[in-house]
């Protein structure tokens, strides 16, 4: 993504008038086979779903933006004490190309300055190969792999694990 768009790029809370195109964004089908519930979420499914997060002080609900258009969205759950979080993302599915890219990048430098976490996880599924390489072009390490992991009502599938630890995070334009 160019200099001048990532100039004009946010990253900020999620708010209930963001609820239907996060909807429509999770629901697609192009995010939603690398879930891992792959059904279609229902809009109350979403909005109690929603409730629960903003109320659960845990959690972090996030919208990136370029120009003040809604692009991308990230999340981040505290996963117990000493700053260590999961985080999940996904980019609007007709967003232009490098979107998802700068949205990780927005995502992480929010992560370690704004919310002082010491240590970014994510899990992936195994064939999900191009988040596998945008984790490691972040500068995630592969910390493991969960075997048979995840079962998706047909078959199981390995999850692989990252992990990015906030002295090893170097912005990346």
């Amino acid at each position: 993504m160019s200099e001048s768009i990532s100039a004009r790029s946010q990253i900020r809370p999620m708010v209930q008038a963001d609820l239907d195109i996060v909807l429509a964004w999770r629901n697609h089908a192009e995010v939603r086979r690398y879930m891992w519930t792959r059904h279609e979420i229902r809009p109350d499914e979403h909005q109690r779903w929603f409730e629960r997060a903003v109320s659960d002080s845990n959690k972090h609900l996030l919208i990136f933006e370029v120009n003040r258009q809604p692009l991308g969205f990230a999340n981040f759950t505290a996963t117990g004490r000493g700053g260590i979080a999961e985080w999940g993302f996904y980019a609007a599915p007709d967003a232009p190309r490098g979107t998802g890219r700068q949205l990780g990048c927005s995502a992480l430098n929010h992560a370690f300055t704004k919310l002082d976490l010491h240590k970014v996880c994510g899990q992936v599924l195994a064939y999900n190969v191009r988040s596998i390489h945008f984790h490691k072009s972040l500068g995630f390490q592969q910390e493991g792999i969960l075997r048979d992991q995840h079962f998706d009502g047909e078959r199981f599938h390995h999850v692989i694990c990252f992990g990015l630890l906030s002295l090893e995070w170097q912005p990346i334009p």
